[in-house]
């Protein structure tokens, strides 16, 4: 499994179309996906999920007026019930020998063990492979569709992968995979991925429905480096969670035995919509070819967040994307993108 900063052929997203994700901010999300786009497409193709002929007719509108050249865009007649794409999109790896090749790994998606609505997502990396051409492996674990989402694991490239407990080790909640504890899991994360090596956080940030995705807790940025999400106040709800992963993080070690750096990333002061604490998380940035996404939160620590993170990425530039309305759906940039490697 390639880390997010090699180089990609192309980056997939799902045009929105959801209304129930942002109920009542609708209309500006189509904008924050242009952006995406715009910012997306110099370093890559942009590859688009749409519903209809209408849908994409409504995608390319948008695309034009933002200035996204149209000749790195393609569209795929794939439908979705929600769009989330790194959680239910293809996720590729890729060999290098005997021929070099990428093919699909295709994890059942069963809407984050909590909304009804998911069929139509966990169809999409098969639609996807038939698009391409591309060779697709079914992940199967004990007899059973191994249950994974892509925004519960990240990868350094080189043989280890970070994640929680609370996502993927959880039997009471939001269960993927019933019976299957720490050994198995392992285990079956070494086999579909080529990983030797498996970082256990504890809990994600509050507001998060996934129950404790790690793309918005700890992302590597480097081989031997990940930034982790930080909170000074300890009255905040994310205060001693947070603190407890930062103590676990001292003791991590990489596949080659070497120590895990570990950089503090800030978090936006507590942001709420309708009464409800939303997952705000400078972590939830997507690493591109042409540019290193991050979400903005009209915070005073989106400037922090945005020096450290031009301090790691130092060849190519940090572009921060307004996302308060995007948050709303629970999600933000990492959520809605989906890399696939360059051979």
């Amino acid at each position: 499994m390639p880390a997010e900063w090699e180089p990609h052929e192309a980056t997939w997203i799902a045009w929105p179309h959801n209304r129930s994700d942002w109920t009542g901010k609708f209309a500006p999300i189509s904008w924050v996906y242009g952006e995406i786009a715009r910012n997306t497409i110099p370093g890559e193709i942009l590859r688009v999920l749409v519903e209809s002929k209408a849908h994409e007719a409504s995608a390319s509108r948008v695309l034009k007026r933002v200035g996204a050249d149209s000749a790195h865009v393609e569209f795929f007649h794939i439908p979705t019930n929600r769009g989330w794409t790194r959680d239910c999109g293809p996720i590729f790896v890729c060999r290098e020998s005997p021929k070099p090749g990428c093919a699909i790994v295709k994890f059942r998606f069963n809407g984050w063990a909590r909304y009804p609505d998911w069929r139509k997502d966990d169809s999409v990396p098969m639609r996807a492979a038939r698009s391409l051409g591309c060779r697709m492996f079914r992940m199967r674990w004990g007899g059973h569709d191994f249950v994974l989402e892509g925004g519960s694991v990240d990868f350094n490239g080189r043989g280890t992968v970070l994640t929680t407990e609370e996502c993927l080790l959880d039997q009471t909640t939001q269960v993927r995979n019933p019976g299957l504890d720490r050994r198995e899991v392992e285990r079956a994360l070494a086999s579909f991925f080529g990983v030797s090596n498996v970082l256990w956080f504890g809990k994600g940030i509050a507001g998060d429905d996934t129950h404790g995705h790690i793309d918005d807790l700890a992302r590597f940025v480097g081989p031997h480096t990940a930034v982790l999400a930080t909170e000074s106040d300890p009255s905040d709800a994310n205060y001693r969670a947070l603190e407890e992963n930062c103590e676990r993080a001292e003791s991590m070690r990489l596949e080659d035995g070497s120590k895990l750096e570990v950089v503090p990333l800030p978090m936006p002061r507590p942001l709420f919509f309708d009464g409800q604490r939303v997952p705000a998380s400078y972590a939830n940035f997507y690493i591109a070819n042409a540019a290193v996404l991050v979400p903005t939160f009209n915070d005073p620590n989106d400037r922090k967040a945005l020096g450290l993170l031009a301090e790691l990425f130092r060849d190519r530039p940090v572009v921060g994307i307004h996302a308060v309305d995007l948050v709303w759906g629970l999600g933000t940039l990492h959520c809605l993108t989906r890399e696939q490697p360059a051979l």
